[in-house]
């Protein structure tokens, strides 16, 4: 185990709990990192953060925040991703190697037993993983993603992802965000979107820079025949369904149809759903309407 031994850290982004850093390494050498917010007293269910296919583990600071005062919250950042390393051979960067990821992260944390929650490519992990290991998931919140992807969403995002132009303000990267997220998010004010892009960019040199390597768009040129989207998830979202489920999904999504939630529900009774107002792809899991049902979600889990 790898733990930067130290003072916790407060998070920037909200000034909420302080976490550790946590930095362990791949089964293929490349060293990985994921936020650890403290253990409070008590034996509260763990929660296990999966972030989107370019984001961080800066996306659950606001989550992060609320929960972290009653139970363990680990943020995982993928390979690729934040302060993770970048990863030589490309065609790793899938759902499938990040699962493996993800269990020798709890392997090492001694975690046997967690709460999973997922947003977008995240919540494809967790499909995958509580279908290999059910027993090891008390839960899982699935943000924004189901077993069939929306085409028009998906072509939304090969469009930018990996594509985007160098920026050379804070201000340029500020625009550029909002110009591909501002269908998502309508309602966002001038400080919402710096926040927002303060969460996507680390600066450099002085020069805000996208916080993951450019690569990971390889496997979305074709992400059926790359593995970044598997052909068929259906099978695997039945597999999963043993595991008690929440799906949250925006209600501007393109990536999560209602119709797919719909039909989610006829195969698996017993899971729960919520649609967050005026919100796109991907709710940030700070909504009022997200907040009370992963809550409410939590507490009944065992």
């Amino acid at each position: 185990m790898h733990e930067e031994q130290g003072p916790e850290k407060q998070g920037s982004e909200t000034h909420g709990p302080a976490y550790r850093d946590h930095w362990y390494d791949s089964a293929d050498g490349l060293r990985l990192y994921a936020r650890d917010y403290p253990r409070p007293g008590g034996d509260a269910l763990p929660v296990l953060c999966m972030h989107g296919l370019s984001r961080n583990s800066a996306d659950f600071a606001g989550l992060a925040a609320h929960l972290a005062p009653g139970r363990r919250v680990v943020v995982a950042e993928q390979r690729g991703r934040g302060r993770s390393a970048w990863d030589p051979t490309p065609a790793n960067y899938t759902p499938l190697t990040y699962v493996q990821d993800m269990f020798l992260l709890l392997d090492e944390l001694g975690l046997d037993r967690v709460a999973l929650i997922g947003t977008s490519m995240g919540g494809l992990m967790s499909f995958l993983m509580a279908a290999q290991a059910p027993e090891r998931f008390a839960g899982m919140v699935i943000n924004d993603i189901g077993p069939e992807i929306d085409p028009a969403g998906l072509a939304r995002i090969q469009r930018y992802v990996g594509k985007n132009p160098p920026v050379t303000s804070w201000d340029e990267a500020v625009a550029k965000t909002r110009e591909i997220n501002g269908v998502a998010f309508p309602d966002y004010s001038d400080d919402d979107w710096l926040a927002f892009t303060r969460n996507l960019y680390v600066e450099q040199d002085g020069v805000p820079v996208l916080a993951y390597d450019p690569a990971i768009a390889e496997g979305m040129a074709d992400p059926e025949e790359t593995g970044a989207v598997p052909p068929d998830l259906w099978p695997v979202f039945d597999a999963a369904a043993a595991v008690p489920m929440l799906v949250i999904r925006g209600e501007l999504s393109d990536i999560l149809a209602a119709d797919c939630v719909t039909r989610m529900g006829e195969r698996d009774p017993d899971l729960e759903a919520v649609e967050v107002p005026r919100v796109g792809h991907a709710p940030m899991l700070t909504e009022p309407e997200a907040l009370a049902a992963i809550d409410a979600f939590l507490a009944r889990l065992a």
